[in-house]
């Protein structure tokens, strides 16, 4: 089965937690940090197709709002501490990028790139579970 290379408006449509399978999600320090990984990212061989590339002026409030609603019983679960996790590091102003890993090679560039940009987090999303990679 394949996994689906998500949108803007996919992951904006979804609602609770985020879980975006096929994925993985990075924090870097800023938003200067986070525009030099997505060049990196691009010389890998990955496509503007694949990166999902957010400001963090536009992630927090976003950010803010999935913990909020978040419901009850996700509140002692793995995804809403990586949420609020996210929450943390959006509100110190990191960028963030959700980018599509259908393969193994894929999250190799991924991890590559953001060890050598010092993300703050690289977590890669299984339809099962959650992978941090650094």
């Amino acid at each position: 089965m394949s996994i689906k290379r998500l949108t803007k408006e996919d992951i904006r449509r979804t609602t609770g937690t985020l879980n975006p399978v096929g994925h993985v999600v990075l924090a870097f320090k800023d938003d200067a940090v986070t525009a030099d990984a997505v060049a990196a990212l691009r010389v890998a061989g990955l496509t503007d197709e694949d990166i999902l590339h957010y400001l963090a002026v536009d992630a927090t409030p976003r950010l803010r709002e999935r913990v909020r609603t978040a419901s009850s019983s996700a509140g002692f679960g793995y995804e809403i501490t990586l949420m609020r996790r996210y929450l943390a590091f959006a509100e110190a102003g990191a960028g963030w990028l959700i980018v599509y890993a259908p393969t193994d090679a894929a999250v190799q560039h991924i991890t590559e790139v953001a060890t050598r940009f010092h993300a703050m987090c690289a977590v890669r999303y299984h339809r099962l579970a959650n992978e941090d990679l650094i």
